[in-house]
């Protein structure tokens, strides 16, 4: 099925393996992630996550053959959303959360695809929510969390620049500011305050912006141990490049901590 362009969500194209099974979805925006995404899925379907949750895929028009869809299938995938406009990783999640709202979910847990986090713990988010929590972030810096073969530049970049910032932004202590592992209630994405689903939003910056508004509306958050590890030799697996892509970070950083991006 084709969602066409509408106000805040792209155009995209959905295939729906599954009904909507659980109360609770784990979005995974994906773009060109090849064996990495399939590993993490294997992951998840080894440790029964799909028990715990739907297991949605966000692609953003991938090449490489990494969504075939008798392996998702096969993997206890729950869909596939493709999205065919512009943007990047925003415009993935924005996809996901508006069908997720559709669909009814009470809560959303969002993860990356290239296979550097703990997807077993999907489970420990999905305790947090039903416990009340609106906005829970994964942190590899607090107790029972594990930061292994982190990069040095990006391991200093998120505790003495993204982090503190991002803290003083929010009004709340958070960690681990970069990493995409975390759940939000759908109370939180509802809210009118809130209004995730802009087109503004199109690469980091929805990412930024929920880490803040949450605590700043007075919503209850929090922070859990979770496992981010890199590949001990080779590439690292990220989409955002040395110079421009860190840079583009830091202009994300500035305007999420100046309001730019408040409703």
């Amino acid at each position: 099925m084709v969602y066409e362009r509408k106000k805040g969500v792209p155009k995209f194209s959905s295939c729906e393996y599954r009904g909507k099974e659980k109360d609770y979805v784990v979005l995974i925006p994906i773009i060109n992630e090849g064996e990495r995404i399939i590993k993490e899925l294997k992951r998840a379907y080894r440790a029964n996550v799909p028990n715990y949750a739907d297991i949605v895929i966000c692609d953003g028009g991938s090449t490489d053959g990494c969504v075939d869809e008798t392996l998702l299938k096969k993997l206890k995938v729950n869909s596939l959303l493709v999205k065919q406009d512009v943007g990047k990783q925003g415009a993935q999640l924005r996809m996901g959360i508006w069908w997720a709202l559709e669909r009814g979910y009470r809560g959303i847990i969002t993860i990356d695809g290239n296979n550097k986090d703990s997807i077993e713990d999907v489970p420990k988010f999905i305790d947090k929510l039903r416990q009340g929590y609106d906005f829970v972030q994964g942190s590899r810096y607090i107790k029972g969390g594990r930061a292994i073969n982190t990069p040095a530049i990006r391991n200093l970049a998120v505790r003495i620049i993204h982090a503190p910032v991002i803290s003083l932004t929010a009004r709340y202590k958070f960690t681990d500011t970069t990493n995409a592992y975390r759940a939000y209630s759908i109370k939180y994405l509802k809210d009118e305050r809130v209004a995730p689903l802009r087109d503004i939003f199109m690469e980091y910056e929805l990412l930024a912006y929920l880490s803040v508004r949450a605590s700043q509306l007075g919503y209850k958050v929090c922070e859990i141990p979770v496992t981010r590890a890199y590949p001990p030799k080779g590439k690292t697996p990220t989409k955002i490049t040395p110079v421009k892509g860190n840079m583009r970070l830091m202009s994300v950083l500035l305007k999420n901590a100046f309001g730019e991006y408040l409703p």
